[in-house]
């Protein structure tokens, strides 16, 4: 780190330039994840540093974990093993240490986002990927917003092009991205629908869904029910499925890429659906979060305002990450998985 970016909030927590982090030299599955005392990262110009309160959990750290599908490799992650050797991306924590170009953050600050590697003790961010932590909630729930809660809301605005009254049916509704994309639906003045799992469906229906389909004992295509936007989060129902029960003029907005091949992953559901778009009255359409701090600041006004809530489904220590993720993979769970890397009591959590 270079000594004139090195503004500190305590000297102490930073002399020792090392720091404990979740570590993999190569792309597989959970069992290449270490716990291993590693260089704590230097910062750029526009960076802060962090010290890491909490460390959320979603699909695409498993993406990043394990290199599939392989178009992850070559977007920029590395192509044979990971660029970024420390996993994580959430985050919420406290700066440290700013860069020589940073004006939107001091040391002091408490913040969230999305972090070069969260589940360390300290990481590196961008300056426009974070916006000040909303007063109310606690760094746990700051931690698991930033990417879901910016995807659900730019796949309902900016996206879908939603308008108050609208139907909208959510796919995936007990998610970390459902769970956020339910309660902004409801705050935008949406009629609901949330399809989710066996054991979810009270969860669903108290943030704010009018309506809760178990996917396990009912289909959503009824033959009656027409939605004017569909948001498909991380769906396995064939375009044409989707369609049948999308309006005439309906939108339907895929978000995330599950299933699929090693090689795209859901990318191909996306692309045939963008081709097929614009011959049809339907609008098709995908896109990926922008993860940048005018989205993550409009979120934070909908936490601050409490008509969003964030949704912790499971809490677990920076040593059980490789757990969190396991979990994660193999079960449906409500809301975000949070990684608690300090105590409240402001101690390190290993």
């Amino acid at each position: 780190m270079q000594q004139s970016n090195k503004t500190t909030l305590d000297r102490n927590s930073l002399e020792n330039d090392q720091m404990l982090a979740i570590v993999q030299d190569t792309y597989g599955a959970t069992d290449v994840l270490q716990l291993r005392t590693v260089d704590r990262p230097e910062i750029e110009p526009t960076e802060v540093l962090i010290e890491v309160h909490a460390a959320g959990v979603d699909r695409g750290v498993w993406h990043l974990m394990t290199g599939l599908p392989y178009l992850v490799r070559v977007a920029g992650f590395g192509v044979t093993k990971p660029k970024n050797p420390v996993l994580g991306l959430d985050v919420a924590g406290v700066v440290v240490a700013v860069g020589s170009e940073v004006t939107r953050f001091q040391p002091g600050d408490e913040v969230f986002g999305v972090g070069k590697g969260s589940y360390a003790q300290y990481t590196a961010a961008e300056q426009d990927k974070l916006a000040h932590k909303p007063s109310n909630a606690t760094f746990e729930q700051a931690a698991v917003s930033a990417i879901s809660g910016i995807t659900a809301l730019e796949a309902l605005t900016d996206v879908g092009k939603f308008e108050p009254g609208q139907k909208v049916l959510i796919i995936g509704a007990s998610g970390g991205v459902g769970t956020f994309a339910v309660q902004l639906a409801h705050a935008l003045g949406a009629e609901i629908t949330g399809v989710s799992g066996p054991g979810m469906t009270d969860t669903v229906r108290k943030i704010g869904a009018d309506r809760v389909i178990d996917y396990t004992k009912e289909d959503l295509v009824d033959g009656t029910s027409q939605y004017d936007l569909i948001l498909d989060i991380g769906g396995r129902n064939s375009i044409s499925r989707l369609r049948s029960v999308l309006a005439k003029k309906g939108t339907l907005v895929i978000v995330g890429g599950e299933g699929g091949n090693k090689l795209t992953g859901g990318v191909g559901r996306q692309v045939r659906a963008m081709m097929i778009s614009p011959f049809i009255g339907q609008r098709l359409t995908a896109f990926v979060a922008t993860e940048h701090f005018t989205s993550i600041e409009r979120l934070a006004g909908y936490i601050e305002s409490g008509e969003v809530v964030p949704t912790i489904g499971g809490r677990y220590r920076l040593a059980e990450v490789p757990a969190a993720i396991d979990h994660l993979a193999t079960s449906e769970s409500s809301g975000k998985t949070v990684i608690v890397v300090r105590e409240r009591n402001g101690g390190a959590n290993s």
